[in-house]
């Protein structure tokens, strides 16, 4: 798998933390300004963790689904995907309500492993396609925890404009990828 591919997969896959952490910002961001950061640490490692759990799992039946990688790899990104666009059209039309609890490690670990069970299914698709995942796993940490040190920062200045947006335009990218993962194992 080629870098570009991989960073457009750690890109769509943090567009849920990006959507939340632009959430957490909007709620928190006068009262606890290094949520931010705990946040970008919290998602990133969970993103991070995610794939390589799956991946573990996908390695030990890799051989025997071999020659059906490719769909396994389609239909996981498509569903992963739609889910995400599916999710962000039904959740645009209500309007945010900040919690009334205070900003803590136990809500932010459940967002982090709630916005990173997607990752877990893409890692069992990485073993099977059989993407070095020390690689994958990084490019998705890195990149999940900088997208949500600017989400918390956007949500501190912006508000949740931009949450229903970023979630569909994750989508749309696992979507791609799995069509173009595809098509190249086709042709």
């Amino acid at each position: 798998m080629d870098l570009i591919t991989l960073f457009l997969i750690a890109l769509g896959l943090s567009m849920d933390a990006f959507a939340v952490s632009v959430s957490n910002g909007l709620c928190y961001g006068e009262r606890e300004p290094k949520a931010g950061l705990y946040g970008a640490l919290a998602f990133g490692f969970a993103q991070g963790a995610m794939p390589i759990a799956g991946y573990i799992a996908g390695q030990t039946f890799s051989k025997a689904i071999e020659q059906f990688d490719h769909w396994i790899a389609l239909i996981l990104l498509l569903f992963i995907g739609l889910k995400m666009i599916v999710e962000a059209i039904r959740e645009g039309n209500q309007t945010e309500e900040c919690p009334t609890q205070a900003f803590s490690f136990k809500m932010l670990g459940v967002q982090a492993i709630a916005t990173s069970i997607d990752a877990l299914a893409l890692g069992i698709s990485f073993a099977v396609m059989k993407v070095s995942i020390v690689l994958a796993a990084s490019f998705i940490a890195v990149t999940t925890f900088i997208c949500c040190l600017i989400g918390y920062k956007i949500g501190q200045r912006f508000g949740g404009m931009l949450q229903q947006k970023a979630t569909i335009f994750g989508g749309v990218i696992l979507v791609g990828i799995g069509l173009k993962i595809f098509i190249e194992h086709m042709s």
